[in-house]
């Protein structure tokens, strides 16, 4: 009895220790999610696209300071006028590369590529800024986003690209953006005159952005498995020709009524400025991760531009848009933070992977490098054999 009562603890002995209120492997977790939504990759990645969107918003801007102070309607003189700035440095820079990677080696083998590639990309251009005559500005924002899924879908068979779940779920995000900048124009009465042939300008928003969406993944593949001069040089080349064609067809008597101005020309020299530069830094940002991040972050370019029409066009302000704003950016980050993944093996000499590689590099665990020296390991004794 007394052996009993002994190997009971008393009532006044030591408590057990209570539970942790953190368990060690969730933090661990959620230390890992941190660093990889915060990751120097990622606000690089996101910087990058505002930067383009900054871009997008300068040529929005001039275009319609052209179109509403001036009645100037050229759309293709402005993408004539970035094609020739285009063919002036990167084709010239082509001109002096020796052997394949000089421009005559590139036009004898793959000019009809090229040619097709400023076909589609003149052509873009022309018919996102032509559906602005017809159809409403909600219209262009909504409609315009069909080239995102579109771009998905030619990256999953042309550049056999797979994406994770959360990749869809951050599109899903961004578009609820776009949606929320949608809500804000109607609500600040942006939308309140009708366009005319409303089915016409949403036939030429969905083109385009099909238009666009081909141009990026052929851009993406160029320039992470070609150059980015070669892809620009031949651009500048093409779109050269084919806007030159185009403009004395459709924009002749245009261009002669225009009364030029030393505002009208600073005007059409912004907009080339910042289509060159847009055109130029593109490639950069695609190259390191994809053309698919790059158009998700470009969404922005909407809300930058409605910044700048506070002054200068007296647009109405909504807190929306600032919300619109946050949404993009967010659904932004969530794509950037993990990376998508090709379905093809990878090669044997990369330094950044066939997409997202240097997202890839910083995504390198300890635990893969042994398996990749152990499948080295083992693929050099067979080889033995």
């Amino acid at each position: 009895m007394e052996d009993a009562e002994a190997s009971q603890p008393s009532l006044g002995g030591p408590s057990p220790p209570p539970p942790p209120l953190w368990n060690p492997r969730m933090c661990d977790r959620l230390s890992q999610v941190w660093e990889k939504i915060f990751s120097w990759y990622v606000l690089k990645t996101l910087l990058m696209g505002q930067l383009l969107s900054l871009f997008i918003c300068g040529t929005a801007v001039t275009s319609q300071y052209l179109a509403v102070t001036y009645k100037v309607d050229t759309p293709m003189l402005q993408s004539f006028v970035n094609y020739c700035l285009l063919f002036m440095v990167y084709t010239v820079w082509l001109a002096f590369r020796p052997g394949e990677n000089g421009i005559l080696y590139i036009v004898r083998h793959k000019w009809w590529k090229y040619l097709l590639l400023g076909i589609v990309d003149v052509e873009a251009n022309y018919c996102i800024v032509k559906a602005y005559q017809f159809t409403t500005l909600t219209s262009v924002q909504l409609l315009d986003c069909v080239g995102i899924p579109v771009l998905m879908v030619l990256s999953w068979f042309i550049l056999r690209s797979r994406y994770r779940l959360i990749h869809y779920i951050a599109v899903v995000v961004c578009l609820l953006g776009v949606g929320t900048m949608v809500g804000a124009d109607f609500i600040s009465g942006r939308e309140s005159n009708e366009a005319a042939n409303m089915l016409i300008g949403d036939a030429l928003v969905i083109l385009a952005a099909c238009l666009y969406a081909v141009s990026n993944v052929t851009e993406e593949y160029v320039v992470k498995n070609l150059t980015r001069e070669e892809f620009l040089g031949m651009l500048g080349l093409f779109g050269t020709f084919v806007s030159g064609t185009q403009l004395m067809i459709v924009e002749y008597h245009a261009i002669g009524n225009i009364t030029w101005t030393w505002q009208v020309g600073l005007l059409f020299a912004g907009f080339a400025i910042c289509m060159f530069c847009l055109y130029s830094v593109m490639p950069l940002v695609i190259k390191v991760s994809s053309a698919t991040s790059v158009n998700l972050g470009i969404l922005t370019a909407d809300i930058y531009s409605l910044f700048f029409g506070l002054f200068l066009f007296q647009y109405k302000f909504s807190i929306l848009y600032i919300l619109a704003f946050v949404v993009c950016i967010v659904g932004f980050i969530m794509y950037c933070s993990t990376s998508s993944f090709s379905a093809d093996p990878p090669p044997e000499r990369t330094n950044e992977g066939v997409e997202n590689g240097g997202m890839k590099q910083e995504e390198a665990s300890p635990e893969s490098v042994t398996s990749l020296h152990h499948l080295t390991e083992v693929n050099s004794i067979d080889r033995q054999d």
